[in-house]
Protein backbone atom coordinates (compact mmCIF):
# COMPACT_ATOMS: atom_id res chain seq x y z
CA UNK A 1 0.00 0.00 0.00
CA UNK A 2 1.43 3.42 -0.65
CA UNK A 3 1.98 5.72 2.01
CA UNK A 4 0.17 9.05 0.85
CA UNK A 5 1.47 12.53 2.03
CA UNK A 6 -1.66 12.39 5.11
CA UNK A 7 -0.69 9.05 5.85
CA UNK A 8 2.98 10.24 6.48
CA UNK A 9 2.10 12.95 8.63
CA UNK A 10 -0.35 11.17 10.52
CA UNK A 11 2.78 8.65 11.51
CA UNK A 12 5.01 11.14 12.29
CA UNK A 13 2.21 12.71 14.49
CA UNK A 14 1.61 10.00 16.18
CA UNK A 15 5.26 8.59 16.72
CA UNK A 16 6.36 10.04 19.75
CA UNK A 17 3.13 9.15 21.54
CA UNK A 18 3.93 5.50 20.47
CA UNK A 19 7.38 5.72 21.68
CA UNK A 20 6.97 7.52 24.89
CA UNK A 21 4.22 5.11 25.65
CA UNK A 22 6.41 1.66 24.56
CA UNK A 23 9.30 2.98 26.74
CA UNK A 24 7.62 4.33 29.89
CA UNK A 25 4.50 2.17 30.10
CA UNK A 26 5.08 -1.16 28.04
CA UNK A 27 8.84 -1.15 28.96
CA UNK A 28 8.29 -0.35 33.10
CA UNK A 29 5.77 -3.17 32.77
CA UNK A 30 8.77 -5.28 31.24
CA UNK A 31 11.04 -4.58 33.66
CA UNK A 32 8.83 -4.83 36.54
CA UNK A 33 7.86 -8.46 35.24
CA UNK A 34 11.50 -8.78 35.12
CA UNK A 35 12.37 -8.00 38.80
CA UNK A 36 9.47 -9.87 39.87
CA UNK A 37 11.51 -13.09 38.26
CA UNK A 38 14.29 -12.01 39.98
CA UNK A 39 15.82 -11.92 43.77
CA UNK A 40 16.40 -8.64 44.30
CA UNK A 41 15.52 -7.66 47.58
CA UNK A 42 15.92 -10.83 49.54
CA UNK A 43 19.17 -9.99 51.22
CA UNK A 44 19.06 -6.44 52.46
CA UNK A 45 22.47 -5.52 52.20
CA UNK A 46 22.21 -5.86 48.51
CA UNK A 47 18.60 -3.75 47.65
CA UNK A 48 20.14 -0.31 47.32
CA UNK A 49 23.91 -1.10 46.29
CA UNK A 50 25.14 -0.12 42.74
CA UNK A 51 25.71 -3.01 41.68
CA UNK A 52 23.48 -5.35 43.16
CA UNK A 53 24.02 -9.26 42.89
CA UNK A 54 20.56 -10.09 40.71
CA UNK A 55 20.17 -13.84 40.57
CA UNK A 56 16.69 -15.21 38.42
CA UNK A 57 14.57 -17.53 40.88
CA UNK A 58 11.26 -17.89 38.71
CA UNK A 59 8.06 -18.13 39.73
CA UNK A 60 9.70 -18.41 43.53
CA UNK A 61 8.11 -14.79 44.80
CA UNK A 62 4.99 -15.86 43.26
CA UNK A 63 4.69 -19.22 44.75
CA UNK A 64 5.79 -17.32 48.35
CA UNK A 65 2.81 -14.94 47.90
CA UNK A 66 0.28 -17.62 47.39
CA UNK A 67 1.96 -20.50 49.46
CA UNK A 68 4.32 -19.08 52.15
CA UNK A 69 4.51 -18.91 55.63
CA UNK A 70 5.11 -15.59 56.14
CA UNK A 71 2.72 -13.98 53.45
CA UNK A 72 -0.39 -14.69 55.23
CA UNK A 73 -0.92 -10.62 54.91
CA UNK A 74 -0.71 -10.58 51.77
CA UNK A 75 -3.70 -13.47 50.71
CA UNK A 76 -5.96 -11.65 53.24
CA UNK A 77 -4.92 -7.79 51.26
CA UNK A 78 -6.62 -10.19 48.43
CA UNK A 79 -9.75 -11.11 50.63
CA UNK A 80 -10.24 -7.69 51.38
CA UNK A 81 -9.93 -6.58 47.89
CA UNK A 82 -12.12 -9.27 46.81
CA UNK A 83 -14.87 -7.87 49.71
CA UNK A 84 -14.55 -4.45 49.06
CA UNK A 85 -15.02 -4.74 45.48
CA UNK A 86 -18.10 -6.45 46.19
CA UNK A 87 -19.83 -4.20 48.50
CA UNK A 88 -18.38 -1.27 46.46
CA UNK A 89 -19.65 -2.20 43.19
CA UNK A 90 -23.41 -3.13 45.05
CA UNK A 91 -23.12 0.25 46.63
CA UNK A 92 -22.59 2.92 43.86
CA UNK A 93 -24.72 0.98 41.48
CA UNK A 94 -27.71 0.72 43.89
CA UNK A 95 -27.21 4.06 45.02
CA UNK A 96 -26.18 5.82 41.66
CA UNK A 97 -29.71 4.13 39.90
CA UNK A 98 -31.47 4.99 42.76
CA UNK A 99 -30.82 8.53 42.95
CA UNK A 100 -31.04 8.90 38.73
CA UNK A 101 -34.56 7.39 39.01
CA UNK A 102 -35.44 10.15 41.38
CA UNK A 103 -33.49 13.19 39.25
CA UNK A 104 -35.82 11.50 36.47
CA UNK A 105 -39.14 12.53 37.97
CA UNK A 106 -38.76 16.20 36.43
CA UNK A 107 -38.10 17.22 40.75
CA UNK A 108 -37.70 20.56 41.44
CA UNK A 109 -34.64 22.13 41.48
CA UNK A 110 -32.74 18.95 39.46
CA UNK A 111 -29.78 20.80 38.69
CA UNK A 112 -28.61 21.87 42.29
CA UNK A 113 -29.56 18.21 43.32
CA UNK A 114 -27.43 17.01 40.52
CA UNK A 115 -24.39 19.10 41.46
CA UNK A 116 -24.95 18.28 45.01
CA UNK A 117 -24.70 14.36 44.60
CA UNK A 118 -21.81 14.90 41.78
CA UNK A 119 -20.07 16.98 43.81
CA UNK A 120 -17.78 14.39 46.18
CA UNK A 121 -16.32 13.32 43.13
CA UNK A 122 -14.65 16.29 42.18
CA UNK A 123 -12.75 15.64 45.67
CA UNK A 124 -9.53 13.66 45.29
CA UNK A 125 -9.09 10.04 47.45
CA UNK A 126 -7.16 11.82 49.60
CA UNK A 127 -9.16 14.35 50.79
CA UNK A 128 -12.09 12.01 50.79
CA UNK A 129 -9.88 10.02 53.10
CA UNK A 130 -9.27 12.78 55.01
CA UNK A 131 -12.78 14.11 55.60
CA UNK A 132 -14.00 10.45 56.51
CA UNK A 133 -11.07 9.91 58.98
CA UNK A 134 -11.68 12.79 61.22
CA UNK A 135 -16.03 11.61 60.83
CA UNK A 136 -15.13 7.93 61.98
CA UNK A 137 -12.60 8.55 65.30
CA UNK A 138 -13.42 5.56 67.54
CA UNK A 139 -14.06 9.18 70.07
CA UNK A 140 -15.58 11.73 67.96
CA UNK A 141 -17.26 12.08 64.36
CA UNK A 142 -20.47 9.89 64.13
CA UNK A 143 -19.69 8.01 66.96
CA UNK A 144 -20.79 11.20 69.46
CA UNK A 145 -23.88 11.94 67.03
CA UNK A 146 -26.51 10.13 69.79
CA UNK A 147 -24.95 12.63 72.74
CA UNK A 148 -27.12 15.89 70.46
CA UNK A 149 -30.15 14.09 71.57
CA UNK A 150 -29.34 12.83 74.98
CA UNK A 151 -28.47 9.15 74.30
CA UNK A 152 -24.91 7.37 74.69
CA UNK A 153 -22.19 7.66 72.18
CA UNK A 154 -21.78 4.58 69.66
CA UNK A 155 -18.10 2.78 70.89
CA UNK A 156 -18.22 1.25 67.20
CA UNK A 157 -14.09 1.09 66.13
CA UNK A 158 -15.08 1.93 62.72
CA UNK A 159 -11.24 1.85 61.21
CA UNK A 160 -9.25 -0.29 64.04
CA UNK A 161 -11.65 -3.27 64.52
CA UNK A 162 -10.58 -7.07 64.00
CA UNK A 163 -13.48 -8.67 63.97
CA UNK A 164 -13.97 -10.81 60.74
CA UNK A 165 -17.01 -12.36 59.45
CA UNK A 166 -17.38 -14.66 56.63
CA UNK A 167 -14.32 -16.54 57.02
CA UNK A 168 -13.11 -19.51 54.87
CA UNK A 169 -9.88 -21.72 54.34
CA UNK A 170 -7.55 -20.73 52.22
CA UNK A 171 -7.17 -24.36 50.99
CA UNK A 172 -10.50 -24.19 49.70
CA UNK A 173 -9.61 -21.69 47.51
CA UNK A 174 -8.84 -23.47 44.11
CA UNK A 175 -11.94 -25.51 44.71
CA UNK A 176 -14.35 -22.12 44.95
CA UNK A 177 -12.60 -20.58 42.12
CA UNK A 178 -13.52 -23.82 40.23
CA UNK A 179 -17.04 -23.54 41.21
CA UNK A 180 -17.59 -20.06 40.62
CA UNK A 181 -16.06 -20.13 37.04
CA UNK A 182 -18.51 -23.34 36.48
CA UNK A 183 -20.99 -21.16 37.63
CA UNK A 184 -20.77 -18.30 35.24
CA UNK A 185 -20.39 -20.97 32.52
CA UNK A 186 -23.88 -22.39 33.67
CA UNK A 187 -25.13 -18.67 33.30
CA UNK A 188 -23.80 -18.02 30.39
CA UNK A 189 -25.29 -21.40 28.79
CA UNK A 190 -28.83 -20.33 30.15
CA UNK A 191 -28.66 -17.01 28.94
CA UNK A 192 -27.85 -18.88 25.15
CA UNK A 193 -30.35 -21.59 25.33
CA UNK A 194 -32.76 -18.39 26.07
CA UNK A 195 -31.15 -16.78 23.32
CA UNK A 196 -31.35 -19.55 20.56
CA UNK A 197 -27.97 -20.14 20.36
CA UNK A 198 -28.27 -23.90 21.43
CA UNK A 199 -24.64 -24.81 20.37
CA UNK A 200 -22.87 -22.49 22.78
CA UNK A 201 -25.19 -23.27 25.54
CA UNK A 202 -24.43 -27.00 24.97
CA UNK A 203 -20.47 -26.11 24.71
CA UNK A 204 -21.10 -23.64 28.12
CA UNK A 205 -22.98 -26.35 29.92
CA UNK A 206 -21.02 -29.27 28.84
CA UNK A 207 -18.13 -27.17 30.59
CA UNK A 208 -19.85 -25.62 33.40
CA UNK A 209 -20.22 -29.24 34.26
CA UNK A 210 -16.58 -30.68 33.96
CA UNK A 211 -15.39 -27.39 35.27
CA UNK A 212 -17.52 -27.82 38.79
CA UNK A 213 -16.49 -31.85 38.73
CA UNK A 214 -12.98 -30.91 38.58
CA UNK A 215 -13.31 -28.45 40.94
CA UNK A 216 -14.94 -30.40 43.72
CA UNK A 217 -12.15 -32.82 43.44
CA UNK A 218 -9.28 -30.35 43.62
CA UNK A 219 -11.06 -28.67 46.54
CA UNK A 220 -10.84 -32.26 48.24
CA UNK A 221 -6.98 -33.27 47.25
CA UNK A 222 -5.24 -30.24 46.77
CA UNK A 223 -3.94 -27.49 49.37
CA UNK A 224 -1.88 -25.04 48.79
CA UNK A 225 -1.10 -24.57 52.76
CA UNK A 226 0.07 -27.74 55.26
CA UNK A 227 -2.36 -26.32 57.64
CA UNK A 228 -5.42 -24.34 57.81
CA UNK A 229 -5.42 -20.45 57.20
CA UNK A 230 -8.75 -18.49 57.81
CA UNK A 231 -9.20 -15.55 56.09
CA UNK A 232 -12.85 -13.58 56.41
CA UNK A 233 -14.62 -10.01 56.10
CA UNK A 234 -12.50 -7.43 58.20
CA UNK A 235 -15.31 -5.09 59.64
CA UNK A 236 -12.78 -2.31 60.12
CA UNK A 237 -13.12 -2.24 56.00
CA UNK A 238 -17.29 -0.89 56.42
CA UNK A 239 -16.03 2.59 56.72
CA UNK A 240 -13.57 2.75 53.59
CA UNK A 241 -16.67 1.09 51.74
CA UNK A 242 -18.88 4.06 53.29
CA UNK A 243 -16.54 6.77 51.93
CA UNK A 244 -16.09 5.40 48.59
CA UNK A 245 -19.44 5.03 47.85
CA UNK A 246 -19.85 8.30 48.69
CA UNK A 247 -17.04 9.60 46.28
CA UNK A 248 -18.14 7.78 43.11
CA UNK A 249 -21.77 6.89 44.07
CA UNK A 250 -22.80 10.53 42.32
CA UNK A 251 -20.73 9.56 39.08
CA UNK A 252 -22.85 6.29 38.58
CA UNK A 253 -25.87 8.68 38.99
CA UNK A 254 -24.55 10.64 35.96
CA UNK A 255 -24.73 7.72 33.95
CA UNK A 256 -27.65 6.18 34.50
CA UNK A 257 -29.48 9.50 34.25
CA UNK A 258 -27.74 10.13 31.25
CA UNK A 259 -29.20 6.74 29.85
CA UNK A 260 -32.67 7.66 31.61
CA UNK A 261 -32.75 10.53 29.50
CA UNK A 262 -31.72 8.67 26.28
CA UNK A 263 -34.81 6.45 26.13
CA UNK A 264 -37.41 7.88 24.02
CA UNK A 265 -40.89 8.63 25.82
CA UNK A 266 -42.64 6.20 23.28
CA UNK A 267 -41.43 3.65 24.85
CA UNK A 268 -42.47 3.84 27.65
CA UNK A 269 -45.95 4.97 26.56
CA UNK A 270 -46.27 2.07 24.60
CA UNK A 271 -45.55 0.04 27.24
CA UNK A 272 -48.25 1.95 29.50
CA UNK A 273 -50.44 1.49 26.89
CA UNK A 274 -49.74 -2.52 26.94
CA UNK A 275 -51.00 -2.44 30.68
CA UNK A 276 -47.60 -1.97 32.45
CA UNK A 277 -47.89 0.03 35.51
CA UNK A 278 -44.39 1.60 36.11
CA UNK A 279 -42.37 -1.49 38.19
CA UNK A 280 -43.25 -3.81 35.22
CA UNK A 281 -42.22 -0.55 32.76
CA UNK A 282 -38.82 -0.30 34.82
CA UNK A 283 -38.06 -3.91 35.39
CA UNK A 284 -38.89 -5.19 31.40
CA UNK A 285 -38.15 -1.41 29.42
CA UNK A 286 -36.33 0.29 31.46
CA UNK A 287 -33.54 -1.42 32.95
CA UNK A 288 -33.00 -3.95 30.29
CA UNK A 289 -32.29 -0.93 28.38
CA UNK A 290 -29.63 0.58 30.70
CA UNK A 291 -27.63 -2.65 30.60
CA UNK A 292 -24.78 -1.39 28.56
CA UNK A 293 -24.26 1.84 31.13
CA UNK A 294 -24.48 -0.44 34.11
CA UNK A 295 -21.83 -3.34 32.44
CA UNK A 296 -19.37 0.63 31.94
CA UNK A 297 -19.85 1.29 35.21
CA UNK A 298 -18.61 -2.04 36.83
CA UNK A 299 -15.66 -2.00 34.61
CA UNK A 300 -14.90 1.51 35.30
CA UNK A 301 -15.85 1.03 39.06
CA UNK A 302 -14.07 -2.41 39.63
CA UNK A 303 -10.43 -1.57 38.72
CA UNK A 304 -10.71 1.35 40.57
CA UNK A 305 -11.75 -0.83 43.42
CA UNK A 306 -9.22 -3.37 42.20
CA UNK A 307 -5.95 -0.73 42.93
CA UNK A 308 -7.41 1.57 45.60
CA UNK A 309 -4.78 2.89 47.21
CA UNK A 310 -4.35 6.60 48.17
CA UNK A 311 -8.26 6.14 50.21
CA UNK A 312 -7.17 4.19 52.43
CA UNK A 313 -3.41 5.78 52.69
CA UNK A 314 -5.48 8.44 53.67
CA UNK A 315 -7.90 7.15 56.08
CA UNK A 316 -6.40 3.94 57.75
CA UNK A 317 -2.44 4.72 57.67
CA UNK A 318 -0.03 2.37 56.01
CA UNK A 319 0.56 0.19 59.15
CA UNK A 320 -2.92 -0.67 59.82
CA UNK A 321 -2.96 -4.18 58.71
CA UNK A 322 -6.78 -4.61 59.00
CA UNK A 323 -7.22 -2.41 56.52
CA UNK A 324 -4.38 -3.41 53.85
CA UNK A 325 -4.98 -3.82 50.23
CA UNK A 326 -2.47 -5.42 47.79
CA UNK A 327 -1.41 -1.71 46.40
CA UNK A 328 -0.75 -0.58 49.53
CA UNK A 329 1.74 -4.00 50.69
CA UNK A 330 3.77 -3.36 47.35
CA UNK A 331 4.09 -0.12 48.46
CA UNK A 332 5.50 -1.00 51.68
CA UNK A 333 7.25 -4.19 50.52
CA UNK A 334 9.20 -2.43 47.71
CA UNK A 335 9.65 1.18 49.52
CA UNK A 336 10.10 0.32 53.03
CA UNK A 337 11.19 -3.19 53.16
CA UNK A 338 13.54 -2.44 49.63
CA UNK A 339 11.93 -5.70 48.43
CA UNK A 340 11.85 -5.00 45.08
CA UNK A 341 11.47 -8.51 43.73
CA UNK A 342 8.42 -9.45 45.71
CA UNK A 343 7.13 -6.17 45.49
CA UNK A 344 7.20 -6.12 42.05
CA UNK A 345 5.19 -9.99 41.97
CA UNK A 346 2.61 -8.17 43.78
CA UNK A 347 1.95 -5.71 41.24
CA UNK A 348 2.16 -8.12 39.02
CA UNK A 349 -0.60 -10.15 40.44
CA UNK A 350 -2.48 -6.70 40.55
CA UNK A 351 -1.76 -5.69 36.61
CA UNK A 352 -2.97 -9.15 35.96
CA UNK A 353 -6.55 -8.90 38.26
CA UNK A 354 -7.08 -5.63 36.48
CA UNK A 355 -6.43 -7.00 33.02
CA UNK A 356 -8.91 -9.76 33.90
CA UNK A 357 -11.55 -6.81 34.25
CA UNK A 358 -10.53 -4.25 31.55
CA UNK A 359 -9.39 -6.95 28.23
CA UNK A 360 -12.02 -8.76 28.00
CA UNK A 361 -14.69 -5.05 28.08
CA UNK A 362 -12.10 -3.36 25.45
CA UNK A 363 -11.83 -6.47 23.41
CA UNK A 364 -15.94 -6.88 23.12
CA UNK A 365 -15.81 -3.32 22.18
CA UNK A 366 -13.72 -3.35 19.72
CA UNK A 367 -15.18 -6.33 17.80
CA UNK A 368 -18.65 -4.66 18.37
CA UNK A 369 -16.83 -1.42 16.53
CA UNK A 370 -15.81 -3.80 13.84
CA UNK A 371 -19.05 -5.42 13.25
CA UNK A 372 -20.47 -2.17 12.73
Amino acid sequence: MKLTRDRWTAILMLLPSVVLIGVFVYGFIGQTAWTSFSDWGRVSSQALAVNPEIEMVGWQNYRDLFTGFIDVRFRQDLVNTFFFTIFFLAGCLGLGLGLAFLLDQDVKGEGFFRTLFLFPMSLSFVVTGTIWRWMLQPRGGVNVLPTTVGLPAWEFRWLTDRTQIWRFDWNALPGMTGLLVAAILLVVALSSWRGGRRLRAAVALASGVMLGAWALTLGRSVALLPFPELHGFNIAFVGIILAAVWQMSGYTMALYLAGLRGIPSELREAARVDGANEIQLYRHVVLPLLQPITLSAMIILGHISLKIFDLIFAMAGADNATTDVPALLMYLTAFRANQFSKGAAIAMVLLVMVAAVIVPYLWTSLRGETRR
